[in-house]
């Protein structure tokens, strides 16, 4: 890495906008990761704790909340990142589920400036449908896909690396080098610096870690 090639500095990621339809979103240029996850697996906690920014993405004790896609700029020009609408979540509407699926499927299918998912599970409860059907779409469509394994603090050691391991065994037989995994943990701020990379690496072609300050 030379002193030109640009630097992303999580910590001045600004929200951008809000899109309910796939034609609000801003112009399909640049690179973007999207989050993606059941609404309460700690979606809004990780992009938080990856910014360094309490109150970026909205945390809520009720989940299900967030019905948009959410955009943040990046400071380095045409980089976002992107807060998929959460569903899955037992009390809230059929209808109101499907159509957040819809517009979903319309961002996932058609977004070419995409550059990879991360899918964020609570580790105490990996691969739901939500998750399964996630995984799938990134098997079919070849888009890079990163699985964060959040709470990672509910668990004893041993036991966390032990479903960080079989769920890692299970993605690599589908989708070979297209998948990495790792545990999280917003509450104790373990695994910010890995996505991070794993980010850098995607938008940037480079494994660079952000140097923290701007």
């Amino acid at each position: 890495m030379t002193t030109s090639d640009p630097v992303i500095h999580y910590n001045l990621t600004r929200f951008e906008i809000s899109a309910s339809k796939l034609n609000q979103c801003p112009p399909d240029q640049g690179a973007e990761v999207a989050f993606a996850g059941r609404s309460n697996a700690g979606k809004s906690s990780a992009i938080n704790s990856l910014t360094q920014q309490t109150g970026l993405a909205r945390t809520s004790k009720t989940p299900g909340r967030t019905q948009l896609i959410n955009f943040f700029s990046l400071n380095v020009e045409g980089l976002r990142l992107v807060d998929l609408p959460g569903y899955g979540y037992a009390k809230v509407p059929i209808a109101m589920k499907l159509h957040w699926q819809r517009h979903l499927d319309a961002y996932l299918q058609h977004r070419e400036c995409l550059r990879g998912v991360v899918l964020v599970m609570d580790i105490r409860h990996p691969m739901k449908e939500f998750d399964e059907m996630m995984v799938h779409w990134c098997e079919a469509t070849g888009i890079p896909l990163h699985v964060l394994l959040t709470k990672a603090d509910k668990l004893k050691r041993g036991p966390a690396q032990s479903t960080l391991l079989q769920l890692k065994k299970a993605l690599k037989a589908r989708l070979g080098d297209n998948v990495s995994v790792q545990t999280f943990s917003a509450l104790k701020g373990t695994g910010v610096d890995q996505l991070r990379v794993r980010i850098n690496n995607w938008m940037l072609g480079s494994p660079a870690e952000d140097d923290g300050d701007a």
